[in-house]
């Protein structure tokens, strides 16, 4: 057994437990999802989309419970959850108004005769999601295959349970018909047998390269497409022109926002020369004035993280870096408190034989690094097996666009921090996996792309 367990981490006390399903449960979940899959596939798209701006609505209407849940499971602030929840409302009606056009079919022009091509559903999509924004992380491969016709079955993070149970509910009492949605709560021998069923036919994965790689071996071995998204090390990159306040504002919470622990979050902090010093004082004053506290306090700014083991696993690689060489230029105080927090840390002088080089820092640690021009930035932010997002802070945006088009990363950002919304495509490269996630280019991640051609002028 592998129990899902919802445990405080400003507390660090459990408040709730939940138990594995049993063969049968999932069994009759999949069936119930294949089954939805098969009457979707004789409706049209639009006829769905008025129910994804009732679960739009609803997740408004339900935004203080839902907030809620996800702070007490996993610690971020309260005004934090209530912007995800915001965020996912908007995507749920993004692709409510634009889905069906997207999916309308695309003609095609041949010489060999007349042709379309159509975009639809292939059946049940499997999706395992992480801890770190409960409800975003599900919502944005729930919408766009909604209104696709590909019902979901979730398995999220062992630690969010009481969020993923609240979700499906909102659903589900939207009005999204049974099977739209099914919240399971498997360990991992069952999930892998879920990823195997016939039935199943795609897996999204938003996580860690560890868990991504099981999963994508898994989905592999039983020819399932697949989606990942496995974390990175984002260069956040300061050229010399940067604006003083933009820089001021941008830094505000690019290293600080949900406590760190975002996979876009500004991990390695680039800084040509003559604004070293200008960035390293900044993120002090940043560091230094936050607050710890109880996440549902509005005036706390310091949350948690969301789980003891991530704060002592945090500590070892920090550990491990300063032991190896890296400085530290500023922690933050002592913090007395049973909870999960993690003293705000500023790291200098880590070479490329630092161990935590390549490592990705999951928390409220920044990583300094100096250069002498656009090249070196280029050259460091490349140097790195992830590739999910960057930023470049820079007056001058053509300057800024040319350096975004030399970074070998999914995502770039100019002149500000990470950015998501419905018609924006998220995904990146190298390990930080493949395929995308919202905008157009996520819809189609679980569509067949359907030739109809037709060549009788060809043939009489």
């Amino acid at each position: 057994m592998s129990r899902y367990q919802s445990i405080n981490p400003y507390t660090n006390e459990e408040f709730a437990s939940y138990d594995n399903p049993t063969a049968k449960q999932i069994d009759e979940s999949i069936n119930l999802a294949h089954m939805l899959y098969k009457k979707w596939r004789h409706e049209e798209p639009a006829s769905r989309a008025k129910t994804l701006h009732d679960i739009a609505d609803a997740f408004r209407d339900h935004e203080d419970e839902m907030a809620k849940m996800m702070t007490l499971e996993m610690g971020k602030l309260l005004r934090e959850s209530r912007e995800e929840v915001e965020l996912c409302a908007s995507i749920c009606d993004y692709y409510a108004e634009n889905g069906p056009a997207m999916l309308k079919p695309t003609p095609l022009k041949s010489d060999l005769g007349t042709g379309y091509y159509l975009k639809q559903a292939t059946g049940v999509i499997m999706a395992c999601e992480p801890w770190n924004f409960p409800l975003y992380q599900v919502i944005r491969v729930f919408a766009p295959n909604f209104i696709v016709g590909n019902p979901i079955l979730l398995k999220h993070a062992h630690n969010v349970p009481g969020s993923a149970a609240l979700a499906a509910k909102i659903i589900k009492r939207a009005g999204a018909p049974e099977g739209s949605l099914i919240n399971l709560y498997p360990s991992y021998d069952q999930l892998a047998d879920i990823i195997a069923d016939p039935r199943i036919q795609g897996v999204a994965l938003t996580g860690s390269e560890r868990g991504g790689s099981a999963v994508a071996e898994a989905a592999g071995k039983n020819l399932k497409k697949s989606t990942m998204e496995l974390g990175g090390n984002d260069a956040f990159i300061v050229l010399d022109d940067a604006d003083p306040q933009l820089l001021r504002n941008v830094l505000g919470d690019a290293r600080t926002y949900n406590d760190g622990q975002v996979c876009t979050s500004s991990k390695r902090i680039i800084v040509e020369k003559s604004r070293y010093d200008e960035v390293l004082h900044e993120l002090k004053n940043v560091f230094s004035s936050l607050k710890a506290g109880e996440p549902l306090e509005a005036d706390t700014t310091l949350p948690p993280m969301n789980s003891e083991r991530a704060k002592e696993r945090l500590a070892a690689q920090v550990k491990k870096a300063t032991d190896a060489g890296a400085k530290v230029f500023y922690q933050y105080p002592e913090i007395d408190s049973k909870g999960a927090f993690f003293r705000p840390t500023i790291l200098t002088n880590i070479d490329k034989n630092n161990p935590i080089f390549d490592e990705e820092l999951f928390g409220p640690v920044a990583e300094v690094f100096v250069v002498d021009d656009d090249d070196a930035a280029i050259t460091l932010a490349n140097d790195s097996s992830y590739g999910l997002g960057s930023s470049i802070i820079s007056s001058n945006i053509e300057r800024a666009q040319k350096v975004a088009a030399q970074i070998e990363t999914g995502m770039t950002v100019i002149n500000g921090r990470w950015i998501t919304s419905g018609e924006l495509p998220f995904g990146g490269v190298k390990k930080s996996g493949y395929g995308r996630e919202l905008s157009e280019l996520g819809m189609m991640a679980f569509v067949n792309e359907h030739l109809i051609f037709d060549v009788t002028k060809n043939n009489q």
